[in-house]
């Protein structure tokens, strides 16, 4: 972790929690001196991520939380955790979007972050079952001349139905709406990801709806972060063979990119550039071979 006292107190607590995650616990006075801050910062830092119910607080330092496979935080809860991450695979994704392309957009905090780097790509039809996700593209379609519609601001869809904690709408009223549908490119965030249980979900009608989001996609494309990875909700939705690529972030492990390079065509690290400058792609990619 970085010594800088001035890092802004999200980014602060994102390297706590990591730190929590990768160690299986860390000491207040271990953080105290690895980010350079006072121990009453620690202290309301641990506060905080306890409150949001990611780590739990023992004498002297933090353990990370076991959770079951049925939990499902909110979208306030999991919109403070790996901003950074989150914003370098939102920019490493929209570069995948072409113009005036139908695209499909799942709900999630990626995909939330994914959708405010979208506005400026001209004349796109996006589907949604995020409510979060379909306000960003309102309040930018309202920012026209004389309030009226910007031109190329896109063309939004969205499905209904029962919204979840994570403010994505499930449930026989989505389902029944994807299923006419055909996307172009399906953007889709999980709550786990891995070789054994492939993408999962801890809310069964979540899973199904996802489930038709995927079947109505020519291609589907994973916004995760590493912390995603080795976890398993309840159901799952869908197998990494179904899975065309995934954006992640360079936290994701060495070994971890191995392993998904040899169960997915793409995979796309974003945040660690190459020298031309774009995110460092590794396996097969479409229409080749591997």
């Amino acid at each position: 972790m970085s010594d800088n006292q001035n890092l802004l107190a999200e980014q602060r607590r994102a390297l706590i929690l990591d730190e929590v995650r990768r160690r299986g616990g860390v000491r207040v006075n271990e953080l105290t001196r690895r980010l350079n801050v006072s121990d009453m910062t620690v202290r309301r830092d641990l506060d905080a991520l306890a409150r949001q119910g990611v780590v739990e607080k023992v004498h002297g330092g933090a353990v990370p939380v076991a959770e079951a496979s049925t939990h499902e935080p909110g979208f306030e809860a999991k919109s403070a955790l790996e901003l950074s991450a989150k914003e370098d695979i939102a920019r490493a994704a929209a570069r995948l979007v072409m113009p005036g392309s139908a695209i499909a957009l799942s709900g999630g905090t990626t995909t939330y972050a994914l959708a405010h780097h979208l506005l400026e790509v001209p004349d796109l039809t996006v589907v949604t079952n995020s409510v979060r996700v379909a306000d960003v593209f309102h309040a930018a379609q309202q920012s026209g001349a004389a309030g009226g519609r910007r031109p190329g601001a896109a063309t939004v869809v969205l499905t209904g139905g029962v919204r979840t904690p994570s403010d994505s709408l499930v449930g026989p009223v989505a389902d029944q709406a994807i299923r006419s549908l055909h996307f172009d490119v399906l953007f889709l965030g999980v709550h786990g990801i891995s070789v054994e249980a492939g993408l999962s979900t801890p809310n069964l009608a979540e899973a199904e709806t996802n489930r038709r989001l995927v079947r109505a996609a020519r291609r589907v494309v994973v916004v995760a972060d590493h912390t995603k990875w080795g976890t398993v909700g309840l159901s799952s939705f869908a197998e990494l063979a179904e899975v065309d690529t995934l954006v992640t972030d360079a936290g994701l492990p060495a070994a971890a990119r191995e392993e998904i390079a040899e169960h997915l065509p793409g995979l796309v690290v974003a945040g660690q550039a190459d020298t031309a400058g774009e995110p460092r792609q590794a396996g097969r990619h479409d229409g080749q071979d591997g």
